[in-house]
């Protein structure tokens, strides 16, 4: 039994190896399917062209239908192509293989990405002048044209029915206040009360109406904004979550265990730790001698109070023991978390665009007393009268996970300092944005915090 054990967890390993990997394989051929599902719908239904109504006879519900799937398939091609290059950075496949497969695996990724390149090329780059010549976009164009080549890339793409179109929407990209986001820019007047002239300036004047296509699109849109800002946030707080489990079950513990077997005299990694320790063992003396005299439990010699609390004392160890490693590997998972976590973001431009945008409407969208309302709450909580005891329990929390000794000191400097800076930061946020879009929220604000 002691043979089989390390060889299962051997072959576990292993295999778990090998999957990490195949990963850049396995996200690039993901990527490449969906293109060829796109490239498959474009042969079936549209002549072998964009998926669009100006390609095919279909009706408005079947070309939603299969606009849809691109999108589906578009985003799982953005998601696969991120996890390669992401995985790319720690894993350099090219060593692994054989020198004659070198060549060909590497012509082979070529050919893949290169397919990818023109099957997304017609919707990334012409996809918001085409169909959207209002400059209603999600993602701001002006964004994916910021340095000349791309500009000349994209308008050397674009057909010559659309160059013009591209040209006047640089022109005008400086003027058009619909791109900008709530949180970039202020003008003299209130948003909400120009949002609200607006509004009004469309239902009075025909001529301005939307019509039903321009309703759909900005519907759809809209929807397609919040399900990809819901799952990138998702994103964000799964993918770390599940590195810093798999690195700390599969990895990291296993190490520290390891370490700790070669050195049995470490058993608590602070102070902290032992006293406790050594608290919980005399209560548990005393319990014993308690429970005798008030007849609670039979009456035990000194030889087996100290026999259960030799016991004790082994039960004790070997669960502080097991503390001490799991911190220990909790700040190495930790930092494979936040280096996961800077990759997606930095693999993700354009959704952090989509979500900041997706977040700004609703943040500047509501009502003006549940901006106060959120205001206060979060002011009560993290820099109100209450809040020191907030911070001294996370702060407890922070060091018992890194397996810290409480520094009572630190916590007082930081508890009389960091709710000060944070209290100022919103202060500022309140007097140079919010006061210049929602004046009326500032003046609730103000009203219910007297």
């Amino acid at each position: 039994m002691e043979v089989t054990i390390p060889m299962k967890l051997k072959s576990f390993i292993k295999s778990t190896s090998d999957w990490f990997l195949s990963t850049p394989e396995r996200s690039l051929n993901q990527a490449y399917k969906s293109a060829l599902k796109i490239q498959e719908i474009e042969n079936k239904h549209f002549r072998g062209q964009k998926v669009s109504q100006n390609n095919s006879d279909y009706g408005t519900s079947v070309i939603n239908y299969f606009e849809t799937e691109v999108q589906g398939y578009l985003q799982k091609i953005s998601m696969g192509l991120g996890i390669f290059k992401a995985s790319r950075l720690f894993l350099n496949l090219s060593n692994l293989q054989d020198t004659e497969n070198k060549s060909g695996n590497l012509a082979a990724i070529c050919d893949q990405l290169k397919f990818i390149d023109e099957i997304t090329a017609k919707y990334k780059l012409s996809e918001v002048i085409q169909e959207n010549p209002t400059n209603e976009s999600i993602i701001p164009y002006s964004d994916l044209a910021k340095s000349t080549n791309i500009k000349d890339e994209i308008n050397q793409s674009l057909p010559n029915s659309q160059k013009s179109i591209f040209v006047k929407s640089q022109e005008s990209e400086n003027t058009n206040s619909k791109l900008e986001s709530a949180s970039q820019k202020t003008g003299v007047l209130p948003r909400s009360f120009m949002n609200t002239l607006n509004r009004i300036k469309q239902e009075i004047d025909p001529k301005s109406g939307e019509t039903e296509d321009q309703v759909l699109k900005k519907y759809r849109k809209s929807r397609y904004r919040t399900a990809l800002s819901i799952k990138f946030i998702l994103l964000l707080i799964i993918v770390p979550l599940l590195t810093h489990q798999l690195t700390k079950t599969f990895f990291l513990i296993p190490v520290v265990e390891k370490y700790f077997t070669y050195h049995e005299q470490i058993i608590f990694i602070n102070r902290d730790l032992e006293y406790e320790a050594l608290e919980e063992l005399k209560h548990y003396e005393e319990t014993l001698h308690f429970r005798g005299l008030i007849g609670l439990g039979p009456e035990l010699k000194s030889e087996q109070i100290e026999e259960k609390v030799k016991d004790k004392a082994t039960e004790i160890t070997e669960s502080y023991r097991n503390q001490g490693i799991d911190s220990i590997a909790n700040i190495f998972a930790d930092i494979f978390s936040l280096i996961t976590f800077t990759i997606v973001l930095a693999n993700s431009k354009t959704e952090i665009e989509v979500v900041k945008s997706f977040l700004d409407e609703i943040l500047y969208g509501l009502s003006d007393p549940a901006k106060a309302f959120l205001i206060i709450l979060f002011t009560d909580m993290f820099v109100g009268f209450h809040s020191p005891h907030g911070w001294e329990v996370i702060l407890e929390g922070v060091a018992r996970h890194f397996g810290l000794p409480e520094n009572r000191d630190f916590n007082f400097l930081f508890i009389a300092t960091f709710p000060v800076i944070l209290d100022t930061v919103l202060k500022y946020w309140i007097f140079r944005y919010l006061n210049r879009i929602s004046p009326s929220a500032v003046a609730t604000y103000k009203n219910m915090n007297e």
